[in-house]
């Protein structure tokens, strides 16, 4: 069951965020916040959430330093990907190690490049649905995020 936004919204107003604004109604926040590591961050959201909400969700946290730099950075340009095709990134919550031997295609869904942290897939829409999430869970487990590049774009500049 997902949150309603505005009560997200005031569950980290509560817990100290400054600043706190709703982006799209996928569960995106921005907000400020004293100087701590992600890891902190990420526990101090989810613990927002539990005493907000009586629940929690698992929560990635990325500084608006790191999305600016990664859309500037071009993620997908190098893979010549086509007008139609949708372009995602997977964060994953801790770094991991793969040696997965990319790209990994199925359906026209291709997972393209993994860097430790952030997995980047493109897909066209097809008649099976989001095959890329299923590619992307069953790769790297279930305690990922994942956003278009559009939607990461917009979190980059809010």
């Amino acid at each position: 069951m997902n949150a309603k936004m505005p009560e997200l919204k005031a569950c980290f107003e509560a817990a100290g965020f400054t600043e706190v604004r709703t982006l799209l109604s996928s569960g995106n926040l921005v907000f400020n916040a004293r100087s701590s590591s992600l890891a902190a961050l990420e526990r101090r959201a989810e613990a927002a959430m539990q005493a907000g909400l009586g629940r929690s969700f698992g929560t990635i946290v990325r500084s608006a330093e790191f999305l600016q730099a990664f859309i500037e950075a071009d993620p997908f340009a190098e893979f010549g990907l086509g007008p139609d095709a949708k372009r995602v990134v997977t964060f994953l919550r801790q770094p991991a190690e793969s040696t997965l031997a990319l790209p990994i295609e199925q359906d026209g869904a291709s997972i393209l490049k993994f860097t430790g942290s952030e997995v980047f897939a493109a897909y066209e829409p097809g008649p099976k649905g989001p095959v890329f999430m299923t590619l992307l869970e069953r790769s790297f487990g279930k305690n990922i995020t994942t956003r278009t590049l559009d939607t990461v774009r917009k979190c980059a500049g809010a």
